[in-house]
Order: C-alpha cells, then sequence, then structure tokens
C-alpha cells in the first residue's frame, strides 16, 4: 500500500455514532467469519445463506443470471458456490447487505439509485482493470470499489446543510467530492467509508483500498511501485457519475489509464464497452437500473467535446 492508514478522528467517530450505523445481517457476518478460515468450502459457506430463505433466491438468481451464462439452471446453493466461486457470493451477499442497510436522505442533489449505478460500474471496472494489471484474484478490487461511496449517504444524511452545498460545488463532476470534503472537513468520504468498514469487521485491506479510492496522483507518483488493487480502485473512481451531464474528467482518466495499463491490453474504447456489457448483465439481478448512458456515450461525447 501507497500511503498509511487514517486515524479515526474525533469528529470521525461523533458522525458515525450519530449516524446509528446499523449492523450487518448475521448471514453476511457469518459469511466474513467463514472466509477468514481458507479451509472453509462451499458447504460451510451455504449453511447461512441457506438459514435464509430470502437470501438463498437471491443468490440462485445471481447465478442463474446471464452475467455468468451457465448452460443449465441451478438450483442448489452449495453448487451455485462451487462453479462461480466463494468471493463472489461473498462479495454479493456484503453488497445486498449494505444496500439495504443505506439511508435514502432527500437532501439536494443526492439520488441513491444514481449512487448504486456509480458503485456498480466501478466495481466491475475495478475487476476488470485488476485482471489487466495481473491480479489473479481481483474480487477484493470489485469489493472494495463497490463500497467505495457507501459512507456518502450516511454523510448527507447527518450533514445535510453541508452536503447540499458541497454536492451543487461538484458543478457537475467538473470538482470531485473528495477533494470539497477536504477542504471543508480535512477528510472525505472515503475515510469514513474505511471506518465504516472496520467496525463492520471487513477485511482490512478493503478498509484500506476504500480510503485510498482518491489517490491517484499519489500512485501516478509511486509508478511501477503503485500496488495494483490501489490502481484498479482509484482508476474505478474517476468515472463519470451517471448524474453529471458531461465526463469533465475524461482527458486526465485516459491518460491514468495509459500510464498504467499495459501496451497491448485493451484499449480504454473497449474496456468501456465491456464494462457496458456486464452491467447490463449484471444490474437487473440487482434490482439496479439501466443508466441514462453508456461509458461508451460518455466517452465518445467528452472526446467530440475536446476537439
Amino acid at each position: 500500500m501507497v500511503s498509511t492508514t487514517t486515524s479515526c478522528s474525533p469528529e470521525l467517530n461523533r458522525i458515525l455514532a450519530a449516524g446509528q450505523l446499523p449492523a450487518l445481517p448475521q448471514s453476511a457476518i457469518r459469511l466474513l467469519e467463514l472466509s477468514k478460515d481458507s479451509e472453509n468450502g462451499p458447504s460451510e459457506f451455504a449453511v447461512p445463506i441457506e438459514s435464509d430463505p430470502g437470501l438463498t433466491g437471491q443468490v440462485l438468481r445471481f447465478v442463474n443470471s446471464s452475467y455468468f451464462g451457465l448452460s443449465r439452471e441451478i438450483s442448489s446453493v452449495k453448487l451455485a458456490i462451487t462453479l462461480v466461486g466463494i468471493r463472489t457470493i461473498k462479495n454479493f451477499v456484503l453488497w445486498s447487505a449494505v444496500f439495504s442497510l443505506m439511508p435514502n436522505p432527500r437532501c439536494g442533489l443526492f439520488n441513491l439509485n444514481s449512487l448504486w449505478q456509480d458503485s456498480l460500474r466501478r466495481a466491475l471496472f475495478a475487476r476488470f482493470a485488476a485482471r489487466l494489471l495481473g491480479l489473479r484474484e481481483a474480487e477484493e478490487p470489485f469489493a472494495s470499489a463497490l463500497l467505495q461511496d457507501m459512507a456518502v449517504p450516511l454523510l448527507v444524511k447527518e450533514l445535510p446543510d453541508d452536503y447540499t452545498k458541497l454536492l451543487a460545488a461538484r458543478d457537475g463532476g467538473r470538482i470531485r467530492l473528495s477533494d470539497l470534503e477536504q477542504e471543508r472537513f480535512g477528510w472525505h468520504h472515503g475515510d469514513v467509508g474505511g471506518q465504516m468498514a472496520r467496525r463492520w469487521n471487513l477485511p482490512e485491506t478493503t478498509a484500506q483500498l476504500i480510503e485510498r479510492h482518491t489517490g491517484i496522483d499519489q500512485l501516478a507518483a509511486a509508478g511501477k511501485e503503485a500496488p495494483a488493487d490501489e490502481v484498479a480502485v482509484a482508476l474505478s473512481s474517476m468515472l463519470p457519475a451517471v448524474t453529471d451531464g458531461a465526463w469533465f474528467g475524461c482527458e486526465q482518466f485516459e491518460r491514468y489509464y495509459t500510464a498504467f495499463i499495459p501496451a497491448g491490453a485493451a484499449g480504454l474504447c473497449e474496456a468501456l464497452a465491456q464494462i457496458d456489457v456486464e452491467f447490463a448483465e449484471f444490474a437487473p439481478v440487482m434490482k439496479v437500473a439501466a443508466p441514462p448512458k453508456t461509458l461508451v456515450d460518455c466517452y465518445r461525447e467528452a472526446i467530440t467535446a475536446a476537439l
């Protein structure tokens, strides 16, 4: 990891306490506990899922979706875990749990549905980029990118006046929210997200990747020494928000993508097109609506505007 772990300031502690951070469902907690022992396999992981009929249905719908393209319908949780992998199922359950826990405050420009659309896109991109960067196991970047903005709803709920102004000050994506938060508070939503992850006993790697998802400049300075998982998540955070009218950071994103992704790997337009396909396959399972524009549309519009 490039940077040091952010300490939890008294103000962050106060916000987390005031926000009454809800507990994860027992099934998700149990899966996280099981994942700490590499000896546990599909049989052990199936038990907490099968104890929750609603979760069982979600997992089976997920595995039988077009995203995986299996040749036959799977009706066994154990077989489902065997086929798609323990980490994939764990991350699916984790996101389902977090998705159900987050508040939906009516505040200024905040839109929870758009945030989840952004989160899924970024998770899919982080996994894709991690593989291009040579990581054999890309599920950790996927999970961390998926949760990188999970603190935003809590912060908007607890600090509505501040976030009404901050979200407006983003100016449609010309300025990053994290930069505005850092100037206003001395910390950003990634710092809060990292502490949320720790309080839920998520892996420390996940907490640190969430905290550092805005650190692309430091990673660029580190060059080849930059950890691939951090690079994948940081790149994902630079994708456009679905609520933004234009991708103002496209040129910078393309520069970093070219600098980090090995020559001969997927070009940027090809990578974005792949994420669009995966999103279309994955989103219906999570009941996430399609955004008004694809990533490829955003990219082409940005290129045209720059001419």
